[in-house]
């Protein structure tokens, strides 16, 4: 019987943080050795960090890139098993590669030979594709090697290792960036890609932050028949041993021969015999983890986006404004969850138009969190600054001059404590408002991390209720639920003055941004045309605001901003 030990790294690295990422390398090597594994895999560009960007335009790090790549091959002198690592080859060009390490030695290197340039990936600036097959061979068992995007193309190079070169296994290192849904689709896509092309495939993907993208882990293992034979956790580092019999790939061949009459291209490969498999007196067990439901998903997303921003950027403690709403509320729970409650701090900061009743709610939400607060008022601030203000504006009614002020006046409150104490300020902004215009540029947008900038007000509140259930009591207060939302920058103001209902807008937003549907195009689903444009009409005219907008965590398939690049200066109007 042809058994195959893999184990998959599935490991958080630091951009730019070689020496940190190779102890993290060195670690998951020995654990693979004790275990005897045949073979180890990381993530795409563990060694370096995914993904590096204009980082690869300077030779000094391409040099370390190359520096620590030796050095973890020297830790592979006394080891059976084998590795793939991935990390930047350059020569006359640069290259997204996975190296083959045994014996102390680089035995081959793999180039990625499919490029995404779409949505977060910009890897064509940076890359120039691989134009040859790698297949490692032990014994009479072959791996063919991949990395993230070549998997995900329909047909090559999948169709000529399995079909070309009878691979028994496919190994790809990933740094697949997380979106809602992803981990469900990257299931089930590994498993039928499997069943289609009967090869095994050990699926390393990477998991953490990295500025606003977050990657969920999930690696995923799967034999020859698309069945699931592992799938680590989301968003957790995670070391996975599985034991995989390869004479099921002969089998359901021979029960499916669909697979004999697909031609796959004649790609040049080169084959590098890394040994014979290893003597395995145990067995382990496969473990398969389920996917959370969609709120633990999402929030577990934006959990782990705070915590490496933070971490990774030297910070230790953040601050948040807390006006006693919903998204701010939220935000502090996230915070909390991320950093600890003894690193975040809440500020609240009323004005003449504050209600009590959201005094209550900010103060209640900090006490059950545990945070500490600080109460620092703006009416006199506000009152200085309409005094200092009067005679410009002698003759004008106020307006929402007066209600930026405000949110101006905490906004610099928020930053003062920030230069002071070296705390990061979290912005509190959803998706619907920064979609729509609906804040204030340097005000309640200034700061460091925008923590729900992709999250829609009302998957804000879903993902609000889900918390209070996972933690089996109320953190969040319930009056924050059921109580209007609103900037209370003046008397009886709530955010459906200028504002749709979210039900209406979120699904309007979503079909516009997400899905790319034209006004008419979201009219014919039932909205009412007048609103549509207004909506549509919103998106375009705040597009300065969102270029100035601290980033995020992205959540959803199509973020404000590596994937939104629209102009600023721009007088398109969406005909309807």
């Amino acid at each position: 019987m042809k058994q195959l030990r893999v184990t998959l790294a599935q490991l958080n690295p630091t951009l730019g943080d070689f020496e940190g990422n190779l102890k993290k390398a060195i670690e998951a090597l020995k654990i693979a050795e004790e275990r005897g594994s045949d073979l180890l895999i990381f993530p795409e560009l563990f060694l370096p960090g995914y993904p590096p960007e204009d980082l690869m335009l300077r030779l000094s790090f391409l040099r370390e890139n190359r520096r620590y790549l030796l050095e973890l091959a020297s830790h592979t002198k006394n080891c059976e098993v084998t590795v793939l690592v991935g990390f930047i080859d350059s020569d006359e060009d640069a290259y997204n590669a996975a190296a083959v390490l045994k014996n102390g030695e680089v035995l081959g290197v793999y180039r990625k030979m499919f490029l995404p340039n779409y949505g977060v990936f910009d890897e064509r600036r940076y890359f120039k594709p691989g134009e040859e097959l790698l297949v490692l061979k032990m014994d009479d068992v072959k791996i063919g090697v991949t990395i993230c995007e070549d998997i995900w193309n329909p047909v090559e190079p999948s169709a000529s290792l399995s079909l070309g070169e009878g691979v028994h296994l496919v190994a790809n290192l990933s740094a697949s960036p997380y979106h809602v849904g992803k981990p469900r689709l990257r299931k089930e896509y590994l498993s039928m890609k499997a069943y289609d092309f009967h090869t095994a495939i050990a699926y390393c993907n990477m998991v953490g932050g990295q500025d606003e993208l977050v990657f969920d882990g999930g690696s995923i293992v799967v034999d020859a028949s698309g069945e699931m034979i592992s799938y680590g956790k989301i968003f957790e580092e995670e070391i996975i041993t599985v034991d995989l019999d390869l004479d099921e790939n002969l089998r359901v061949s021979l029960l499916d021969p669909r697979r004999r009459y697909i031609r796959p291209q004649n790609y040049p490969v080169k084959i590098v015999d890394v040994g014979g498999l290893r003597k395995k007196s145990s067995h382990f067990d496969p473990v398969v983890h389920p996917i959370p439901k969609r709120e633990e998903e999402m929030f577990k997303a934006l959990v782990t986006g705070v915590r490496d921003y933070v971490r990774k950027n030297g910070f230790e403690k953040v601050v948040i404004g807390l006006s006693g709403g919903m998204d701010s509320s939220l935000v502090a729970v996230i915070a909390t969850e991320a950093l600890g409650k003894e690193n975040v701090k809440g500020v609240l900061m009323p004005s003449m138009y504050t209600s009590k009743s959201s005094l209550e709610d900010a103060q209640k939400l900090a006490e059950n969190l545990g945070i500490e607060t600080f109460v620092i008022p703006i009416t006199d601030v506000f009152k200085s600054y309409l005094d200092a203000l009067k005679e410009v504006f002698a003759g004008r009614e106020p307006d929402i001059t007066e209600e930026n002020i405000q949110a101006r006046i905490r906004g610099n409150y928020l930053m003062a404590l920030s230069n002071k104490f070296g705390w990061l300020v979290l912005t509190t902004g959803n998706k619907s408002e920064l979609a729509t215009g609906y804040a204030t540029l340097y005000g309640d947008m200034a700061g460091g991390f925008a923590v729900i900038k992709d999250v829609y007000k009302t998957d804000v509140y879903k993902i609000g209720r889900w918390y209070n259930e996972w933690k089996g009591k109320e953190i969040i207060p319930e009056n924050v639920f059921v109580k209007p939302p609103s900037a209370e920058l003046r008397p009886g103001q709530t955010d459906q003055e200028k504002l749709p209902p979210y039900e209406i807008l979120d699904e309007i937003l979503k079909l516009y941004i997400e899905e790319g549907l034209d006004p008419e195009e979201i009219a014919l689903k039932g909205f009412d045309k007048k609103m549509v444009v207004e909506v549509t009409e919103m998106v375009r005219k705040n597009e300065y605001k969102r270029k100035q907008a601290a980033i995020g965590t992205k959540i959803s398939t199509r973020a404000f901003g590596k994937d939104w690049r629209m102009p600023i200066t721009n007088r398109f109007k969406e005909p309807l």
